[in-house]
């Protein structure tokens, strides 16, 4: 099964993943030398803060560009379990409040 995941980084900037072996993925990313993990190879110690399995990897993808989509203060919301406080996180376009 697929996981969705989020790494903090040494730098306090996350990153958004998704995988099919997440323990190996993790320790790609604190380890590995190769291009795959071109944005946390300069921000090590990586470390998981969050995941979650997913029935399919279009599901897992999916999730994965969304989460990559939000701000700080919503990706933090999912990493401590406050699911519904989420939707009033979301952004509006250029700050401007959304029309009546």
């Amino acid at each position: 099964m697929p996981f969705v995941y989020m790494l903090r980084c040494s730098d306090g900037s996350y990153y958004v993943g998704s995988t099919r072996d997440l323990e190996k993925r993790v320790f790609q990313h604190n380890h590995a030398v190769d291009d795959a993990c071109l944005y946390t190879r300069s921000r090590r110690p990586v470390e998981l803060v969050w995941a979650e399995e997913v029935e399919h990897v279009g599901l897992a993808y999916g999730l994965e560009k969304q989460i990559q989509g939000w701000g700080r203060r919503k990706r933090e919301a999912l990493i401590r379990g406050d699911l519904e406080v989420l939707p009033g996180l979301s952004s509006r376009r250029a700050g401007r409040p959304r029309p009546q």
